[in-house]
């Protein structure tokens, strides 16, 4: 089926093509420091099929970070189109791209954003109660995520309680709870150890396949690319290339050259309040 570009009712500018559920067009991220422009994007060309797992990978300061937060809505781009879910972002205010975010996307960073005085089944219900859900059924959904990540006999516990691995998995648990049509993750194994590392990222590879989920990941780790359906490289702002690995984690790399490329240490620079991903505008 060929694309076809039509304006809906409420104005929106929306591309029908079944297949696509990301789809970025010469996107150009430019930032100014004083009388300097630096070009965090250059021209990038970029498409996620639905239900797909695609790992973003370069060094540090190439643009993955910033391609991710253009392409889910939380920056806008300096030019170029992005479509999510068939609709061009630059057709939403900032309350409509807040909202579709609530409601269709989960989150999941190297640091948890836990909040420490809440326990995992309140921490997991947060997005849902900003959003306005009821108490009753937010609390519900919230215990049937922690649920599908293995944690509901650790509902009541709060973070300072549970092991790195079990705070990642509320917040892979709180990305659920919207039941979102696709998940973005920076670094989200970037905090674990080996074996950790291994079973979340065997995690969202269940969840992908079982729910139909589309993920999309950055990392600087080949082993979590290693499992994905397809590695976009990046470097200085470009997309240099892409390739099919062989679609299993390799988890002997997990930890080895983790949270690393060419092997100096890079950490995450993504650091977004549960606010700022689910709150209204």
């Amino acid at each position: 089926m060929q694309s076809q570009t039509i304006v809906a009712s409420n104005g929106n500018h929306v591309t029908q093509d079944p297949e696509y559920m990301i789809r970025a067009s010469n996107v150009v991220k430019e930032y100014r420091t004083g009388t300097s422009t630096l070009q965090a994007l250059k021209g990038v060309d970029f498409a996620v099929t639905r239900g797909e797992m695609v790992a973003v990978m370069g060094p540090s300061g190439c643009g993955k970070t910033t391609l991710l937060n253009c392409l889910s809505g939380l920056d806008d781009v300096t030019d170029g189109q992005v479509w999510l879910e068939g609709v061009d972002l630059a057709t939403l205010s900032d309350k409509q791209r807040t909202e579709s975010r609530a409601r269709r996307m989960g989150f999941i960073f190297q640091v948890y954003n836990l909040l420490p005085v809440l326990n995992a089944v309140e921490n997991v219900e947060l997005p849902l109660l900003v959003s306005g859900v009821k108490p009753r059924e937010a609390r519900e959904r919230s215990r049937e995520a922690l649920a599908t990540v293995g944690l509901e006999r650790w509902a009541t516990h709060r973070p300072a309680e549970l092991s790195g691995g079990q705070r990642q998995r509320v917040t892979i648990a709180r990305s659920l709870v919207n039941d979102p049509a696709i998940i973005w993750g920076d670094e989200p194994t970037g905090a674990l150890d080996s074996t950790n590392a291994g079973e979340i990222l065997q995690l969202m590879r269940d969840l992908n396949q079982s729910k139909g989920l589309t993920l999309v990941l950055v990392t600087h780790d080949p082993g979590v690319g290693a499992g994905c359906d397809r590695i976009v490289r990046m470097r200085d702002g470009e997309i240099i290339g892409e390739e099919r690995p062989t679609g299993t984690f390799s988890i002997g790399e997990l930890g080895v050259s983790h949270g690393t490329e060419d092997g100096v240490a890079m950490p995450s620079r993504t650091l977004q309040t549960t606010r700022e991903n689910y709150g209204r505008a």
